[in-house]
């Protein structure tokens, strides 16, 4: 659905995106994670083309944006919504007032904008608010609104820019999980800048991580967790760094109902000592991180073992 190819972005001497590619499929929720100046928020500028890259190509729904004239590029851009970190609502209009904008500058007849107005509102939970102010709605109803001013022109993609940084963790919470919700619904393709972890693992299929302006890591999440040395994994078990010398790092995915651990100590008489670990629930299901020291004869066979039984097995001072 979104395809970005070796996209460079620079003001002046600064280079603020240094050859990003991206590849985002039809009906997915992909977060972009990085810190502050990483190029997040101008990767998704150069997305809808409120920013022109310098260099490097942008794909959306099969359209080359970069290849369109004006009138064509605003109308592609009818089909990609907007979801801004401080609401970017317009003060002196009401509730249904924004959510309507969009489609008086589409010109969609007063009917229609009314009756469009209303199914939105009822969409993000804001029935009967339409005629309140924004300074009368608390943070997470004034996303709401924002939410519901981004799909007024139905659109098949959907960019957050940071949009839950500003709300507190409940409120977060509750907007992750109606983009959740309107993903499954409606079958948008969602493309989210944060740079919180959290963010990516409640509701992201796959993640790209950014750092100066490049892109680190990238990939869907089940596959990057089975990656050895993947920075993503590190970041959500940050268990201590460096391992030990011989110990063992294990990873799973899916359900941890089978006790492989304890199965392997049995089978092959290995003493297990726990180094550390978790559970965490993604978006996609379970992931366990677990790191552990191995002593007895037949350690080689064990560590086999949890490999052919689907674990990601890293040897601490092992080659990958």
């Amino acid at each position: 659905m979104i395809q970005a190819s070796g996209l460079r972005k620079q003001y002046g001497q600064t280079v603020a995106l240094d050859g990003v590619d991206l590849h985002v499929r039809e009906g997915e929720i992909y977060g972009v994670l990085g810190q502050s100046g990483a190029g997040k928020s101008t990767l998704l500028r150069c997305v809808n083309l409120l920013e022109r890259p310098t260099a490097g190509t942008v794909t959306v729904a099969g359209q080359d944006l970069t290849a369109l004239p004006g009138r064509e590029l605003n109308r592609a851009r009818q089909r990609i919504g907007m979801i801004h970190q401080h609401f970017a609502l317009l003060s002196s209009r009401t509730v249904a007032g924004n959510v309507a904008f969009p489609l008086e500058v589409m010109g969609v007849p007063r009917a229609e904008r009314q009756r469009r107005v209303a199914e939105l509102l009822d969409l993000v939970g804001l029935q009967g608010r339409g005629g309140d102010r924004p300074h009368q709605l608390s943070g997470g109803q004034k996303q709401r609104v924002g939410i519901a001013r981004a799909l007024a022109g139905n659109p098949s993609v959907l960019l957050s820019d940071e949009a839950t940084s500003a709300l507190d963790p409940a409120t977060t919470q509750s907007i992750l999980a109606l983009l959740k919700r309107l993903n499954a619904e409606l079958g948008l393709t969602i493309l989210l800048i944060t740079h919180e972890m959290n963010v990516v693992k409640s509701v992201c299929d796959s993640v790209a991580i950014m750092a100066g302006g490049r892109v680190e890591e990238s990939g869907a999440i089940a596959d990057l967790i089975r990656t050895p040395g993947s920075r993503l994994t590190r970041e959500i078990f940050p268990l201590p760094e460096p391992a030990p010398a011989g110990s063992v790092t294990l990873t799973f995915t899916g359900d941890p109902g089978r006790p492989l651990v304890s199965e392997m100590a049995r089978k092959f008489d290995v003493d297990v000592n726990i180094l550390g670990g978790s559970i965490e629930e993604l978006a996609g299901g379970s992931v366990g991180r677990l790191r552990v020291a191995l002593t007895g004869a037949e350690t080689s066979s064990a560590l086999s073992f949890l490999r052919e039984s689907g674990l990601l097995v890293e040897v601490a001072g092992e080659a990958a």
